[in-house]
């Protein structure tokens, strides 16, 4: 069973990191006519990428699985004149995700660009002897099942539009080794760059891009408290390994999100794009 909330017409302005750089949005409707499904999309990222298709003209659906903060993501949504609809699903369930895929694209008249923003550490420990199996089953099922039941469940739709844009979810966790989380969230995160791209190899010649964006240290949320909970000398350690100096604002998240769907990237697919402030530099 799936709720549903729908509404035809301003995210949450998070709390920025002190020492960023603000990052003007794009302002051209580049998305315009298109409907982008946003999992996980009314957490702190997924709720500021949802409210950035919307500025640039797409009809947006949401996935979550808190109805609270869904009725405001998707209020939020229309009082920036955007078109919305909200669904509670969990990811791990494929059947709720296919009937929910069905509805947006029932509603929406199309489905064009996914992006899987669902998933996370979820408040498991980063310390090996206090995982539990409950803790990996968790983090693998929401980040690597999750993902690839919402992907699974758009393609037919985007095929029917001649094509598509899929966005994963990945993380400097899932490239190298993290200070802050633990085993589950590194195979989890590190699984998801294997999924994409075996899937672009897959969906390709049906002109469906897959590509995964794999952020550094964005502060929201659940991982602004676990970054609060390490010792100074860690934290610091964070923050002097990130030659760029400073923490990020959750736009410079955004934006890399919005390239990847764009016609901008039209010819890039199986791509992971790394957004850590050069924290990771990968040799090859």
């Amino acid at each position: 069973m799936i709720s549903v909330i729908r509404a035809e017409n301003k995210a949450f302005d998070l709390p920025a990191p002190d020492k960023v750089i603000r990052v003007t949005p794009m302002t051209q409707a580049r998305f315009a006519g298109k409907a982008a499904i946003i999992t996980g999309g009314s957490g702190g990222i997924g709720s500021a990428i949802a409210s950035a298709f919307v500025d640039e003209g797409a009809m947006v659906g949401i996935i979550d699985t808190n109805q609270e903060t869904l009725d405001k993501s998707v209020s939020a949504l229309v009082a920036r004149g955007g078109r919305a609809q909200g669904l509670v699903v969990d990811v791990r369930n494929h059947e709720a995700v296919n009937e929910a895929i069905s509805t947006f694209a029932s509603h929406f008249g199309r489905i064009d660009i996914l992006v899987a923003a669902a998933g996370g550490s979820l408040g498991t420990p980063r310390d090996l002897d206090q995982i539990t199996e409950a803790d990996i089953d968790l983090v693998l099922d929401v980040n690597v099942k999750g993902t690839f039941n919402c992907a699974r469940a758009v393609i037919p739709y985007m095929k029917k539009v001649n094509g598509g844009a899929i966005v994963t979810f990945s993380s400097i966790g899932g490239r190298g080794a993290s200070p802050v989380t633990g085993v589950p969230y590194a195979s989890a995160k590190s699984g998801i760059l294997g999924l994409t791209r075996r899937l672009a190899r897959e969906v390709g010649p049906d002109n469906i891009r897959v590509n995964a964006i794999a952020p550094g240290l964005f502060l929201t949320g659940r991982l602004q408290g676990m970054f609060d909970a390490l010792p100074e000398n860690e934290r610091n350690e964070v923050l002097n390994a990130i030659p760029l100096k400073r923490m990020p604002d959750i736009n410079e998240c955004v934006q890399p999100v919005l390239f990847l769907a764009s016609e901008a990237a039209s010819y890039m697919t199986g791509t992971i794009l790394d957004v850590n402030g050069g924290r990771l530099m990968p040799s090859s």
